[in-house]
């Protein structure tokens, strides 16, 4: 029993120790001609924004840690049962920005922005995208009580969002009717954005992108998929009607009432093809009447009010 008790006693101290080691990340990368060790050079593999768990420092050197993993294709999840590879070395601390690193939040969310700028840019530095996403990630997990934390982490939930999306909309399942046949984003960092930051923008923002899984990859001239998503987006705006997607929920529940005016009527169902105007038009009028500060989706219901006029806005009998 005394030999139990003292190796999870020993178990405990090490994890314990474990949570308590200083980590820090690369923001940036340099050429160092003058090197405490050979193992330096192993680490310029680690790149920006990799975790680093700091070892031992020497003067103005950091003996460190970082565990790499090479992504699947693109940004899709890891492959379950693929290992890190382990890398240590030696880096100088001009380069890296730690869990004490005055103003270290703002070091790393500053380095983000302008990997993400590099990325949106024709000949931005190679591979701007992934830095990005791994300093914004970076934020939230060095300082997880910023200010910028929230935003750091949906903000790196959003380019590996919007990277998985690119990669899912070139398989031929995106043209799949029913959602669950289609290729899915992966929800993860979405929901962890849900579950960190309640109630916050970010987390009302995450909750839009999930929207995208449910949607239909073509309706098919039906009216089950305009009908179940146009549900769906109403709903979004009641329950987040603070979110900055609210307005533009509000447009994509209208636009889709409107093109179930003209598929009703194939349907030969005058009844309902009535009542989707009624609610094209009532969710178009809300836009621009509650919501005039929102230019987008403002100026883009009024074109849903081409169904007053009973121009059609889907199908082939649009104008």
């Amino acid at each position: 029993m005394f030999a139990i008790a003292l190796a999870l006693t020993l178990l405990v101290s090490e994890v314990s120790a474990s949570a308590q080691a200083q980590r820090g990340t690369l923001v940036h990368e340099e050429n160092h001609p003058r090197i405490p060790s050979a193992d330096v050079a192993k680490l310029g593999e680690a790149g920006r924004g990799h975790e680093l768990v700091i070892l031992e420092t020497s003067r103005d050197w950091y003996h460190v840690e970082a565990i790499i993993r090479e992504p699947a294709q693109g940004f899709r999840r890891r492959r379950p049962g693929v290992p890190g590879k382990t890398i240590t070395g030696w880096v100088p601390g001009k380069a890296m920005v730690t869990m004490t690193t005055a103003n270290g939040d703002k070091i790393i969310f500053g380095e983000a922005a302008d990997s993400e700028d590099q990325a949106s840019r024709r000949r931005g530095r190679r591979d701007a995208a992934q830095d990005a996403m791994r300093l914004y990630y970076r934020v939230y997990d060095l300082f997880p009580t910023s200010p910028l934390a929230a935003e750091g982490l949906y903000r790196a939930a959003d380019i590996r969002w919007q990277v998985e999306r690119s990669d899912v909309l070139t398989r031929p399942s995106a043209r799949e009717r029913d959602s669950y046949m289609r290729g899915q984003i992966g929800e993860e960092w979405m929901k962890l954005v849900i579950k960190k930051f309640p109630g916050t923008k970010w987390a009302d923002l995450a909750a839009f992108h999930l929207l995208e899984n449910k949607l239909c990859g073509d309706w098919q001239g039906a009216s089950k998929c305009p009908e179940k998503e146009a549900d769906m987006y109403e709903k979004y705006a009641k329950e987040h009607d603070q979110s900055p997607s609210a307005p533009e929920a509000l447009y994509n529940a209208a636009w889709r009432y409107a093109a179930l005016i003209e598929i009703y009527k194939t349907e030969a169902n005058q009844k309902k093809a009535d009542e989707s105007k009624t609610r094209a038009l009532a969710l178009a009028q809300k836009i621009v009447s509650s919501m005039p500060r929102v230019i987008g989706p403002s100026v883009r219901s009024g074109s849903l009010f081409y169904v007053q006029q009973s121009v059609p806005t889907f199908g082939n009998a649009t104008e």
